[in-house]
């Protein structure tokens, strides 16, 4: 992890000093490539993801869906625990832990959520942010094969994220497997009952390319607490393409 953590550092630390470059406050130097990309990514959600998250959904009870969205979610607090630690957050730490154990026992391994009965709600982050924290600068904006919109400091926090989870190292392969099949049925299940909203941006749009630019742009910046007059837009934190 630490070679990792300073392979990311070096290439957050070419990123673009400016963060609001360009046209309303957009900094997307690799456009042309993004675009491609992108289109890449309407054709892997229209002939896949759609449509396999549709029947997830439809053949899935709703109860059952959330559970396991709410199992997945719970997998991720150690990693969580782990940014905010990086991050100097000691109360963010404090929360991640006690969500996890109280989840992991009361909640049956993480299917329900009894922590935020007792007024611990979730407190998501990752290494995108602690880079951020940190002081690296957003950098440009970049579309990622699959995984969507994003931007070049978290695509580089994507790949240490990879290596912050405690439990990938304590997992046997089989329960790894299922936390990983977990984590992708979520998504799944994030595509299906947001599936208005994504098809909105994806299809409907004049520009789905830059709809979906935007809308990723102020909603990272708005988590991130950036100093931005852009508004909060979609009524989740559900990516509008990719995982």
């Amino acid at each position: 992890m630490a070679l990792a953590a300073v392979t990311v550092l070096g290439v957050a630390g070419c990123t673009r000093p400016a963060q609001y470059e360009g046209r309303d406050g957009i900094f997307d130097p690799y456009e042309s490539g993004n675009r491609k990309t992108h289109e890449f990514n309407r054709d892997v959600d229209r002939a896949l993801l759609r449509p396999l998250a549709k029947g997830y959904v439809a053949v899935v009870p709703d109860g059952i869906v959330i559970s396991v969205g709410k199992f997945a979610e719970n997998l991720g607090e150690p990693s969580n625990a782990v940014n905010h630690l990086l991050q100097g957050n000691v109360r963010g730490v404090g929360r991640n832990v006690t969500r996890f154990l109280i989840n992991s026992t009361l909640g049956f391994a993480g299917l329900f959520d009894p922590a935020s009965d007792f007024g611990l709600y979730p407190d998501k982050t990752d290494f995108g942010e602690t880079l951020h924290v940190w002081g690296a600068s957003e950098g440009a904006y970049v579309e990622l094969p699959v995984f969507g919109p994003s931007t070049e400091r978290d695509a580089a926090g994507r790949v240490v994220d990879m290596f912050t989870n405690p439990l990938s190292y304590v997992l046997p392969t089989q329960e790894a497997a299922a936390a990983n099949s977990a984590k992708v049925a979520a998504k799944l299940g994030d595509r299906g009952r947001y599936s208005d909203l994504v098809d909105s941006v994806l299809y409907e749009s004049a520009d789905s390319y830059a709809q979906g630019r935007i809308l990723y742009l102020q909603n990272r910046r708005h988590d991130l607490g950036m100093d931005t007059e852009d508004t909060y837009i979609a009524p989740e934190d559900v990516n509008t393409q990719g995982f």
